[in-house]
């Protein structure tokens, strides 16, 4: 992948450097660099952007859902954007709990939150990304992916679906093709959210304790938990190839559902901030006009 600057790139460089550090800390460093990346160096019981306790943090939460319910209607409104959000993590990371914590305030007129399961038939007969290309959003809509393409470089890759050329190739393809978005207008913010394996077993039982959460469970989980290395192994692949400038990846330490809530919504309003947004010029005839 190129160094040279993107002018995407822009749109990540937040005007306040104390939270601009504070997000780099929990980014993966770019592909090509020469140090090998870990999720281990990433503790998912932390909470730096915690305000302090979990009653503060809660109250936070609802505050920065209020906002980005303002923003998301001037972003509406201005329709020079699209965003699109991906919410990507194993089974319990919290990718509904998300949609709920942090779009709950939101207007569905510009929000849509699309769930990514298994390719249909007719999906599988085409490429990898021709249904992902279709929810994309439009101008001045947010699209919210509970879980995303990168499934595609996940499932295949742990169960030898596809081999390492055809895994290398498909980072490249999804590189090109946030590119190609990107250059078009669309924000991209991605998100992993990262919880340790202890804290997974907790959820999956307790899934199976609550017998108004049994429609949550599925078996297919408990087969992915026993793959859990090989799956943490295809994360550290493609978090550091695919993190560009167009479109950075957010590793978010999630065994904390607030703290989970709370950096995401606090990223993402940074985000909409940094875009200048502006409603649009009204029509100069109405500037007398009176309603009687």
């Amino acid at each position: 992948m190129s160094d040279t600057p993107h002018p995407g790139a822009q749109t990540f460089q937040l005007r306040d450097p104390a939270l601009a550090e504070r997000w780099a800390r929990w980014q993966p460093r770019p592909a090509g660099k020469s140090q090998s990346f870990s999720l281990g160096d990433f503790d998912p019981g932390k909470r730096p952007f915690s305000l302090g306790d979990k009653a503060t943090d809660k109250a936070a939460v609802q505050d920065l859902a209020a906002e980005l319910d303002g923003l998301q209607n001037l972003f509406y409104a201005d329709r020079r954007f699209k965003l699109l959000v991906l919410l990507q993590g194993t089974d319990t990371s919290g990718k509904d709990g998300t949609v709920r914590g942090v779009f709950g305030q939101t207007s569905p007129l510009g929000v849509r939150v699309v769930g990514w399961k298994a390719p249909t038939e007719t999906e599988r007969a085409h490429d990898y990304l021709w249904r992902i290309h279709a929810q994309v959003p439009a101008a001045g809509e947010t699209v919210v992916f509970n879980r995303s393409h990168y499934e595609d470089v996940l499932v295949p890759v742990v169960q030898g679906w596809i081999t390492p050329e055809q895994h290398a190739q498909r980072l490249a393809h999804i590189n090109d093709f946030e590119r190609m978005l990107a250059e078009t207008g669309t924000v991209i913010v991605k998100f992993m959210l990262h919880i340790g394996k202890d804290e997974q077993r907790e959820r999956l039982q307790a899934r199976l304790d609550d017998p108004a959460k049994h429609w949550k469970f599925e078996m297919g989980d408990i087969a992915a938990r026993k793959q859990w290395d090989d799956y943490q192994r295809a994360y550290e692949a493609l978090l550091p190839a695919t993190h560009t400038p167009w479109a950075p990846w957010t590793i978010v330490p999630a065994n904390s559902k607030t703290h989970r809530n709370l950096m995401i919504a606090t990223v993402l309003r940074a985000v909409l901030q940094n875009l200048d947004l502006r409603y649009p010029e009204g029509d100069p005839a109405l500037a007398h006009f009176t309603v009687e």
